[in-house]
């Protein structure tokens, strides 16, 4: 990410920052991989280190199912009928060693803050509005937005009123970031690149509560969950500078790379982490060549599996997929169109698909509670 500033900070960093009473402001140096990595320094009302009381609530790991017969699966999210707010709401469906994939129907405030100790996440807006306080600042949200929140990063939703928001979320354990192809040796996104900084919004007004009072904020990290009590209000900060920080891309902002030819999934990439990547299908003009097959060609993952989450429009290369479906097309066997899309697709002009891609390098495994809302005919879907 690029450098920003917000509030007041003092002119050298580590240097005294008063108040107008003549208190310090505490520092805090906020980043990743010890101190080698993106970082910010924000200053406090008060220490971030005040806490009243700690407690464990639980633990969150999802109990996955037994290994079974390898085939495709199919997940129908609007099934789910779990609602509440971000973190209570949260239906994981798969997962790995590298992150957890889940979604959240979100219908009420958080009352308590939060804060993901294990690594970023990312929530891509389906639909709804609504704000995110957090710790550098507040953001707004439309459907289309990935959200990305930085591990450690003190936040609460709070979805407009009378309104659900639908999240596709990613647990990441580690850091999210854009393709490492589409940057130069500065960071900075190339020209080629189908996102550029320009697309990128971060917090975008600084709200500093200076109030004490007793405030929860639920940590996850270790595999469980934990209540911290503070006694004044975590989202005190009157400044800060850096490069680690909240930020939103909308996927109406992706410029998709096209050809006269298919083009491979990884034209589609739009951000990644450890062994996985997220990948953006929007709508876009077709292969030109004129005798081109705009479907894609039967593949195998042969390293990796690839899941993918229905937005909207009509996906030119599967039958039987609704708004909010997720499919799973495991490593270890081809994957493609279904019978009668290839043959369908030529001469077609462009697409009005979006979708959302996660590619994992390593294998996913599928949440027991998945089962309830599965397809389970979706392996046989090919047979004509």
């Amino acid at each position: 990410m690029y450098y920003r500033q917000m509030g007041r900070i003092p002119h050298k960093r580590h240097t005294t920052f008063k108040k107008p009473d003549g208190t310090l402001f505490r520092e805090q140096v906020m980043g990743t991989k010890g101190f080698s990595g993106t970082q910010s320094i924000l200053y406090h009302h008060y220490m971030p280190t005040e806490v009243a009381r700690s407690e464990l609530i639980g633990k969150y790991v999802p109990e996955y199912e037994d290994q079974e017969s390898l085939k495709h699966r199919h997940l129908f999210t609007d099934q789910i009928e779990k609602k509440g707010d971000a973190v209570s709401a949260r239906e994981y469906l798969l997962g790995n060693d590298d992150l957890l994939i889940g979604t959240v129907n979100i219908t009420e405030p958080m009352k308590s803050f939060y804060r993901n100790g294990d690594g970023d996440e990312m929530l891509y807006i389906h639909y709804g509005t609504g704000k995110i306080e957090t710790m550098f600042g507040t953001l707004t949200y439309r459907p289309g937005d990935y959200v990305i929140i930085p591990i450690g990063t003190i936040y609460r939703v709070i979805p407009d009123k009378e309104q659900l928001t639908k999240v596709l979320l990613v647990e990441s354990f580690s850091q999210i970031t854009t393709p490492r192809r589409y940057r130069n040796e500065y960071g900075q996104l190339l020209e080629h690149s189908p996102l550029c900084e320009r697309d990128i919004r971060g917090p975008e007004t600084l709200v500093t509560y200076d109030q004490k009072g007793e405030y929860e904020i639920i940590t996850k990290t270790r595999g469980y969950l934990h209540s911290h009590i503070l006694n004044h209000h975590p989202l005190d900060v009157e400044g800060w500078d850096g490069y680690l920080y909240p930020w939103v891309f909308n996927i109406e902002d992706f410029e998709p790379i096209t050809g006269r030819v298919h083009q491979p999934p990884p034209v589609h990439q739009t951000f990644e982490g450890h062994n996985f990547v997220v990948c953006s299908f929007v709508p876009r003009l077709y292969d030109y060549h004129p005798e081109a097959i705009p479907a894609p060609y039967y593949h195998s993952n042969v390293n990796s599996d690839e899941l993918l989450y229905y937005v909207e429009g009509n996906f030119m290369s599967r039958k039987g997929i609704r708004e909010g479906s997720i499919t799973l097309h495991p490593s270890g066997i081809p994957h493609g169109p279904h019978p009668g899309k290839t043959e369908a697709s030529i001469g077609k002009k462009e697409t009005l698909e979006l979708a959302v891609m996660i590619d994992t390098f390593r294998p996913l495994k599928v949440v027991n509670n998945a089962k309830l809302i599965e397809d389970a005919k979706y392996m046989y879907t090919w047979v004509e």
